[in-house]
């Protein structure tokens, strides 16, 4: 057969919780692949996703979390392309994914690194009792480690009283952070987030005056975020 390369069509793919994966490799340069064994596989070749030869498509069957939720698309394998969909990604699903075009003698690999994001943001205020504010700030639902500070209205960290960490059965990171406000008339204070994969990041900012509090969320990337600023 003639000789090629592989190539991917991009080696980072960053995709968010929930939402569809779309992998694909091309030969280079671009040739009828019909007639070639080619397929996806995860880590090793016993972790075949999809494998097609001979003009039949075989579903892998050494990893399982992929059943139902993956599609090969094939319908460009005359120029040479190949693509993998995963549906309703997961956390899981990250890291790297090969494509592999075998014709003859001739075998040829590439290499798409998957990685998925998850950020979800809710906030809790609880009054500990009349000398002060505890508030508590709870995230869930998000991936891989984000980073999180409560801030006050100058931007600088408060420093924390609590801090506690756990993932739940999808393997999304939830983490409680809680902080003592001293006196009620304490200005604005922020919970921030930013996930160092996908560069988003998300506030939830209290007001505290007497006996009352307001809160506020925001959803912004990070580049329009100047509370929020993180440690370089």
């Amino acid at each position: 057969g003639l000789q090629f390369t592989v190539s991917s069509s991009r080696s980072h793919h960053v995709v968010m919780v929930g939402s569809q994966a779309e992998l694909s490799c091309q030969l280079s340069p671009p040739q009828n692949a019909q007639l070639m064994q080619v397929g996806w596989f995860r880590d090793r070749h016993s972790q075949m996703i999809y494998l097609y030869e001979d003009g039949e498509e075989h579903s892998g069957e050494g990893i399982q979390n992929y059943m139902n939720r993956t599609v090969f698309l094939k319908d460009a394998l005359e120029e040479g392309k190949i693509t993998l969909q995963i549906y309703n990604v997961t956390v899981f699903d990250g890291g790297q994914y090969h494509c592999f075009f075998k014709d003859g003698h001739t075998y040829e690999e590439g290499i798409v690194d998957l990685r998925v994001a998850g950020l979800d943001v809710q906030i809790n205020v609880q009054v500990l009792d009349t000398e002060g504010f505890v508030v508590e700030c709870t995230s869930g639902g998000w991936f891989p480690q984000a980073q999180m500070a409560w801030r006050d209205s100058s931007g600088n960290v408060i420093p924390h009283l609590s801090k506690s960490y756990s993932q739940d059965g999808a393997g999304l990171l939830h983490l409680k952070m809680t902080i003592l406000l001293k006196n009620s008339t304490h200005g604005p204070v922020t919970c921030c987030f930013y996930n160092p994969v996908t560069g988003q990041e998300k506030r939830a900012g209290i007001v505290i005056s007497g006996e009352r509090f307001t809160q506020n969320s925001v959803n912004l990337k990070a580049s329009h975020c100047c509370t929020c600023q993180r440690r370089s």
